[in-house]
């Protein structure tokens, strides 16, 4: 298969891959994103600020990821976030630094995310995210099929969904907390510290992310 760095801009400048495991199948976690992405819509959307869905169509490429031929639900969104930036920079900045511009693929366990600032930074800014789902438990080497150049830049960051380290109070609630929660559904959580050793089924987001800000 062709690797990432011939669909990559050759001036990335951070590379960090995320890994983050969840107690769920690949299909629940699908069900659970679609719901997630839905709601965090509607709840940061009002008042001319929020979440604006342009265009929402089903797609089929192979440049999107190299070496294979894709299809899956193309979405192009609007994230107008003045009203939640500091107010120092809503007096030094123009209104067009505070949208950015989403255009995903979502070729679910495969998906591809590419943020843009296009009315201020241009072309001096962009995050490109590339997400791979699997049943596993966090130790496939390179999800993405990155090149070696890619991997040699690369960071591997594990992210714990049990670890409260970096969370304040009122982040989480008895419906969110995994260290709480019990769906009566499944009949599982909450989850105990060892829960990545121990819980059945078991599965991984893979997240790189690519960054570029001039």
């Amino acid at each position: 298969a062709r690797r990432r760095s011939a669909f990559l801009p050759f001036d990335v400048m951070i590379i960090k891959e995320y890994r983050v495991l969840v107690p769920l199948a690949l299909d629940e976690y699908r069900r659970g994103q679609l719901f997630a992405v839905a709601e965090a819509s509607k709840n940061e959307t009002g008042g001319g600020e929020g979440v604006e869905v342009m265009k929402r169509e089903e797609f089929t490429s192979s440049m999107i990821k190299p070496g294979e031929t894709i299809s899956g639900i193309y979405t192009l969104k609007f994230y107008r976030l003045k009203s939640k930036s500091p107010w120092i920079l809503r007096k030094l900045l123009p209104d067009g630094a505070f949208i950015l511009r989403e255009d995903c693929w979502n070729a679910y366990p495969y998906c591809k995310t590419i943020l843009t600032n296009p009315e201020y930074m241009g072309n001096n800014f962009y995050i490109i995210i590339e997400s791979m789902h699997i049943e596993d438990n966090g130790t496939t080497p390179n999800a993405l099929n990155l090149s070696k150049n890619l991997l040699k830049n690369r960071e591997v960051i594990m992210l714990d969904i049990y670890d409260e380290k970096y969370l304040k109070k009122g982040d989480t609630t008895p419906e969110t907390n995994p260290r709480i929660f019990h769906s009566k559904i499944t009949g599982r959580g909450p989850l105990a510290e060892d829960w990545a050793q121990t819980t059945e089924p078991l599965m991984c987001c893979y997240k790189v992310s690519f960054l570029k800000s001039n």
